[in-house]
C-alpha cells in the first residue's frame, strides 16, 4: 500500500472510530401522511398534496410596495427598523415567540419547554457558503442567536425542511445533543453522526415532550440539498413540515416555507382555530422564473389569505429584514412593505405583529 493511501485509510479509521451513531426514530402510523410518488420517474420521491397550475385568491399588480410610516431605512428598502409601538395581543396563550431572524424563531412554552424552529446562525455549511461568496452572490448577515445558557436547556430543536437558509449541520453541532430534533422524513442522513437523537415525523405525526404535544403537517414546497447548484440530483428525497406546538390548549403553528394551497384549510379543519401563526411572507418573485417561486412561497397577500383560512388569531410573518438572503425579494424589507401595504387593502381582520430580529413578544 502506498504511503498516502495509508494515511488516508487512517485518519479515515479514526473519524469513524470518532464518530457515534445517531439515535434515529421515524414516526408514521395509520393515521399519518407518507407523500411519495409510487410510479414513474419520481419514484420514491416526495410530493405536494395540491400539486399542478394554481390560482390565488387576490394578487397585488401594481404599487405593492409604498413607503411606510413606520418602516425607518437607512437607503430604500434597506437596513430597515420597524417602529412602532404595537399593544400587546393578550392572548393569554403564554408563549414567547423571540425572532431569531429569517425563519429562525425560539419559543418558550406555556409551561416552560425552550423550542426553536429552524435555526441558522451563518449563511451556508462550507465549502458552498465560500464559493457563494467568491462568485459575488448575496452574503447574508447573522441574525440574532441563542446564548450559551439557551443552548445548555433547549428541550427541542424543529426544522421545516432541509434548503440551506433553514438547516446548517455547523449549527447543530454548536447546539449539541442535549435537546431532540424533529424532523421531516428523510432528513436524519444530512445530520453530522454524532449521537444526535432525531425524530423524522410524517405529515400529521404527532409526538409529546413531557406535556408539550408537536404536530408535523403538511406544506407546499420542495427540497433538495447539493454542492453543485442547479444540479438537484437528490430532490424531494426528503419531506418538507409545517409544525404545530399545542400545550394547554393554546396552539402555535409554523408554516415553514411553503406556497399557497388548500393545505392550510385542511389543517383548520383537522385542529381548529390557531392562536399564534408564524408565516413566511417572501422568497416569491424572479425575473428569470416568477411562476415557480410563487409557486413554492407564499407572497404577503397569499399569507394573509391563509391566515385567514387557518383563523390566526394573530399573525407574525417572517421572511424580511437585516439577516434575510432576500431570494426572490427586491430589498430586505420590501415583503414587510407588501405585507402592510395588502394587509389595508385587503381589509384583512387578522391582526399582525412585527418583530425585528432579536424582539421578543409574549402572548
Amino acid at each position: 500500500m502506498k504511503p498516502y493511501t495509508l494515511c488516508l485509510t487512517f485518519v479515515y479509521s479514526l473519524l469513524v472510530a470518532c464518530s457515534t451513531a445517531n439515535n434515529v426514530n421515524v414516526i408514521a402510523g395509520p393515521d399519518t401522511l407518507v407523500p411519495l410518488n409510487q410510479h414513474g420517474e419520481h419514484r420514491g420521491r416526495y410530493h405536494n398534496l395540491y400539486p399542478g397550475k394554481k390560482s390565488y385568491p387576490i394578487s397585488c399588480e401594481n404599487d405593492c410596495y409604498p413607503a411606510h410610516i413606520n418602516v425607518l431605512c437607512e437607503t430604500e428598502g434597506e437596513q430597515c427598523q420597524y417602529q412602532e409601538k404595537q399593544p400587546n395581543p393578550k392572548l393569554d396563550t403564554n408563549y414567547t415567540v423571540r425572532w431569531l431572524g429569517h425563519a429562525g424563531f425560539m419559543i418558550s412554552t406555556p409551561n416552560g419547554q425552550q423550542v426553536v424552529f429552524d435555526p441558522v446562525k451563518a449563511q451556508f455549511d462550507s465549502p458552498v457558503a465560500l464559493g457563494f461568496k467568491l462568485a459575488g452572490g448575496i452574503y447574508r448577515q447573522p441574525g440574532d442567536w441563542l446564548t450559551s445558557d439557551e443552548l445548555t436547556h433547549l428541550d427541542a430543536v424543529i426544522y421545516s425542511h432541509l434548503h440551506y437558509d433553514h438547516f446548517n449541520k455547523a449549527d447543530i453541532e454548536e447546539i449539541g445533543r442535549q435537546p431532540r430534533y424533529l424532523t421531516p422524513l428523510g432528513m436524519a442522513d444530512n445530520f453530522p453522526s454524532d449521537g444526535f437523537n432525531i425524530s423524522e415525523m410524517a405529515w400529521y405525526a404527532s409526538t409529546k415532550i413531557d406535556d408539550l404535544t408537536i404536530h408535523a403537517l403538511p406544506a407546499h414546497h420542495f427540497s433538495s440539498r447539493v454542492l453543485v447548484p442547479f444540479i438537484y440530483e437528490d430532490n424531494d428525497k426528503d419531506l418538507w413540515n409545517g409544525w404545530l406546538l399545542e400545550q394547554n390548549g393554546s396552539t402555535l403553528f409554523f408554516a415553514g416555507d411553503t406556497g399557497y394551497s388548500k393545505h392550510f384549510s385542511d389543517i383548520q379543519q383537522k385542529y381548529g382555530d390557531i392562536d399564534v401563526c408564524l408565516m413566511p411572507i417572501a422568497s416569491y418573485y424572479s425575473e428569470d422564473n416568477p411562476n415557480w417561486y410563487r409557486y413554492v412561497h407564499t407572497t404577503p397577500e397569499d399569507a394573509l389569505t391563509a391566515a385567514q383560512e387557518l383563523t390566526c388569531k394573530i399573525m407574525i410573518p417572517w421572511g424580511y429584514g437585516n439577516s434575510t438572503w432576500k431570494m426572490g425579494d427586491r430589498t430586505s424589507h420590501s415583503a414587510l412593505l407588501r405585507l402592510l401595504h395588502m394587509h389595508k387593502k385587503m381589509d384583512s381582520k387578522i391582526p399582525l405583529y412585527i418583530l425585528n430580529e432579536g424582539e421578543s413578544i409574549k402572548l
